[in-house]
């Protein structure tokens, strides 16, 4: 197997955000190894014994169509993320999962994509991250400047069932 990669510098523009279908899961279900195991550096969650990782928020985002969404970010015919939203028909949306290849990050694709998914479905919104995830740290304070300058705010909350993890960071807009 070959590894193939774009011929010129990737810029923001250069991204599509596009809703996921069915046809796209295998292809969001690989991008969501990707995505789990770096989180697994901040929660010390281990694969199955098959190697893959908790999906309960990869199935809902593709079988809940009345109340998840997901999204497919590609760069030319390569995959190189995706969003999950979730509480569409709630009073506000959740950025429930979300991530860019280690290849792109830091090249503005990320803010891009965001940024596209959030104007697809206006009004609040809320995104957790975790504080000792510096890197996502900086990038969702950043996305909260961005999108929304000075009417953002940011509070820890208890992770839900898991008393043994720090409170996650949520940052409403």
């Amino acid at each position: 197997m070959s590894v193939t990669t774009p011929k010129k510098k990737t810029a923001p523009g250069d991204v599509t955000v596009r809703r996921a279908t069915a046809d796209d899961r295998q292809t969001v279900e690989r991008l969501w190894l990707l995505f789990r195991h770096d989180l697994s550096e901040f929660g010390g969650q281990l694969p199955s014994p098959d190697g893959t990782f908790r999906s309960e928020r990869l199935d809902a985002a593709f079988t809940d169509s009345g109340d998840w969404a997901p999204y497919l970010f590609t760069v030319g015919e390569h995959p190189v993320g995706f969003a999950f939203v979730r509480a569409l028909t709630g009073p506000k949306r959740v950025l429930n999962s979300f991530f860019v290849v280690r290849g792109l990050r830091r090249t503005g694709i990320g803010l891009h994509a965001v940024r596209e998914v959030i104007a697809r479905h206006p009004g609040p919104w809320e995104i957790a991250f975790q504080d000792e995830n510096a890197a996502a740290a900086r990038f969702w304070r950043r996305v909260a400047d961005e999108i929304a300058p000075d009417a953002w705010t940011e509070e820890r909350r208890p992770v839900v069932g898991r008393p043994d993890l720090p409170p996650d960071v949520w940052i409403s807009v």
